[in-house]
C-alpha cells in the first residue's frame, strides 16, 4: 500500500501540472466568448482540488521512486488522467454519456483521434482545441514532459521513460541524464507544431484552426475542428503541408534527437527504420492511386494520386484524417491503408502500432529460420542500422508480435459477439489498438464511434489504452508477481 502512495504522491503532482494545460482553452474562450469559459473554469477547478487533496493525503509517503514504480505510474496516469481530461466535456457538452467523454479523453491523450461526438463544426473552438491539445500532450507522452520539467522524479525518471518511449528504442540510453533526453524531445516536439501552425495559418486556415490542426498533425492524433474532417477545406495545399508534417512525426524521435545534437544530417541516412518507411509509403502510395484509378473511380490520375497520397499517408503514420470518405473506394484500397497503420511508423515517433523496427525484424527472423532449414549448422545474424539486434531482443519482438496477434483477435470477436458485423468489429478493433481512429464500415471516415452502446465504447477505450502502453506495460501492472515486495 505505501508503494501505491508513494507513485500516487507524484502522480498528484502530474495531474495539477496537466490542469494547467486548460489555462490555454480558457484564454481562448474568454477572448472569443464562445460559452464554454465556466465548464473550463469548473474543470480546472475540480482538478486543483482533486490534485491537491491527493497531494496533501500522500505527502508524508513522498520518496524516490523505484525501477517498477515507474511503469505503475505511467499505467495510473494513462487510466486516470483521461477522466480529468473529460471534464471540460462533461460541462461542456450538453447530454454527453460519461461512456463516451472518456472515450474522447482517451482518444485524445493516446493521439488515437476516434470520436464519438457529431456536430464538431458546432462545438465552442475552445473545447475543439482542448480535444487536440490532448492529442499534443499524449503524443510524446504525458510522463515524458513530467520528467522533462519534474526533476523530482529522480532515479524514478528513467525507468518512466522505459516505460513511456515505444518500441525497442527505449533501451537506448540517448543522454547521460533522462532529463536532457525528454527536454530534446520536448523543443522539437515544439519547434515542429509551431512551424505547422505557421504553415497551415498562412496557407488558408484561420489560425485558431491551424493551432487546432497542427496540434493534431504532429501528435499523428487526428481530431479536427469540423465533421468533414480534412475535406472541409478542399486544399492540396494544405494536404501537402500535412503530408511533410505527418512524415516527419512518424520518423522516430530519437534520430530527430541525434541529429540536432550532431547538427548532422547523417543519423537519418544511418536510421534502420527511416529507408523502409519512406519506401513502404512511397510504394503504397503509389499502389493505390494506380488501383483506384484503374478501377474508373477516378477519371484523372492527378486526382487520385492527390487523394491516394494524403489518406495513405494519414491511415498509415496513424494520423487519421480524411479528404474524402475512402471506404467507398474499391475495397483492397482501404483495407491495405488499414494494414499498413499496423507497422508502419518507426519506434520512438508519434506514431501507433506495432512498430516498423518490430516488423523489419520479424521479416528478417522468418529468412533467417529459412536459412537455417537449409543449412542448419550456419550462424546467422540479424541486423539493423548495420548493428546486430541481440536475440534478447529478438525474442522480445516475437512475444511482442504474438502478443499483438492475440489482442487484435481478441477485441475483434468481443465487438463481434456485441452485435457488430464483422467488418465494423475488425476495423474498430485495429483501428483503436493502433491508435489510428477511423475504420470502415460503421466507423469509415464519415461516421464515428458515437453508433456504439456504452460496453462497444469502453471496449475500444481499453484496446486504445493497452495499443498506447505497448501491452506489456499495462500487463505487468496486472500481474501478481509486479504487487510482490
Amino acid at each position: 500500500m505505501e508503494r501505491l502512495l508513494a507513485v500516487l504522491n507524484v502522480f498528484a503532482r502530474i495531474a495539477l501540472m496537466f490542469g494547467c494545460a486548460m489555462l490555454l482553452p480558457i484564454g481562448v474562450s474568454w477572448w472569443i466568448g464562445d460559452g464554454a469559459l465556466t465548464a473550463f473554469d469548473e474543470a480546472f477547478l475540480g482538478t486543483l482540488v482533486i490534485g491537491g487533496a491527493l497531494l496533501l493525503a500522500t505527502q508524508r509517503f513522498k520518496r524516490e521512486l523505484r525501477p517498477n514504480d515507474g511503469v505503475l505510474l505511467v499505467v495510473l496516469c494513462w487510466v486516470l488522467l483521461p477522466a480529468i481530461a473529460a471534464l471540460p466535456l462533461i460541462f461542456g457538452i450538453p447530454d454527453a454519456r460519461f461512456a463516451d467523454v472518456y472515450f474522447e479523453a482517451v482518444s485524445g491523450l493516446t493521439a488515437t483521434g476516434a470520436t464519438a461526438f457529431s456536430g464538431l463544426d458546432k462545438l465552442p473552438p475552445s473545447i475543439n482545441l482542448w480535444r487536440t491539445e490532448l492529442h499534443w500532450i499524449g503524443g510524446l507522452g504525458i510522463i515524458v514532459l513530467a520528467v522533462a520539467i519534474l526533476p523530482l522524479l529522480g532515479v524514478g525518471g528513467r525507468q518512466l521513460m522505459k516505460a513511456e518511449v515505444p518500441g525497442p528504442v527505449k533501451e537506448a540510453g540517448i543522454t547521460p541524464r533522462v532529463t536532457e533526453t525528454a527536454k530534446g524531445f520536448w523543443i522539437i516536439y515544439v519547434f515542429l507544431t509551431l512551424l505547422c501552425t505557421l504553415a497551415y495559418g498562412l496557407f488558408g486556415m484561420s489560425w485558431l484552426d491551424a493551432l487546432t490542426h497542427a496540434f493534431s498533425t504532429v501528435a499523428l492524433g487526428g481530431f479536427s475542428s469540423h465533421d468533414a474532417s480534412f475535406a472541409y477545406f478542399d486544399s492540396p495545399v494544405l494536404e501537402g503541408i500535412t503530408i511533410g508534417f505527418a512524415l516527419v512525426s512518424g520518423i522516430s524521435y530519437v534520430t530527430h534527437f541525434a541529429a540536432l545534437s550532431g547538427r548532422s544530417l547523417r543519423p537519418y541516412l544511418r536510421d534502420g527504420e527511416a529507408p523502409y518507411y519512406l519506401l513502404v509509403m512511397a510504394g503504397s502510395v503509389l499502389l493505390i492511386a494506380a488501383y483506384i484509378w484503374q478501377q474508373n473511380y477516378y477519371t484523372e490520375f492527378s486526382v487520385a494520386l492527390r487523394h491516394a497520397a494524403f489518406n495513405t499517408v494519414s491511415v498509415a503514420t496513424t494520423l487519421g484524417y480524411a479528404s474524402t470518405d475512402y471506404s467507398r473506394w474499391p475495397f483492397f484500397a482501404p483495407l491495405w491503408m488499414l494494414f499498413l497503420c499496423s507497422f508502419t511508423t518507426c519506434s520512438g515517433s508519434t506514431g501507433g502500432g506495432l512498430k516498423m523496427m518490430r516488423a523489419i525484424i520479424l521479416y528478417k527472423q522468418v529468412f533467417r529460420e529459412v536459412a537455417h532449414s537449409i543449412h542448419p549448422n550456419a550462424t546467422t545474424y540479424i541486423k539493423l542500422g548495420g548493428a546486430v539486434v541481440p536475440n534478447k531482443i529478438i525474442l522480445s519482438v516475437l512475444g511482442f508480435g504474438f502478443l499483438y496477434m492475440v489482442c487484435t483477435i481478441f477485441f475483434t470477436l468481443v465487438l463481434a459477439a456485441s452485435g457488430i458485423d464483422i467488418l465494423s468489429a475488425f476495423s474498430a478493433a485495429v483501428a483503436c489498438f493502433n491508435n489510428t481512429g477511423p475504420g470502415l464500415g460503421l466507423v469509415g471516415p464519415d461516421s464515428n464511434y458515437g453508433v456504439f452502446n456504452d460496453f462497444q465504447v469502453w471496449v475500444c477505450s481499453f484496446a486504445m489504452l493497452l495499443g498506447r502502453l505497448e501491452i506489456f506495460t499495462l500487463l505487468v501492472v496486472l500481474t501478481p508477481a509486479f504487487w510482490r515486495k
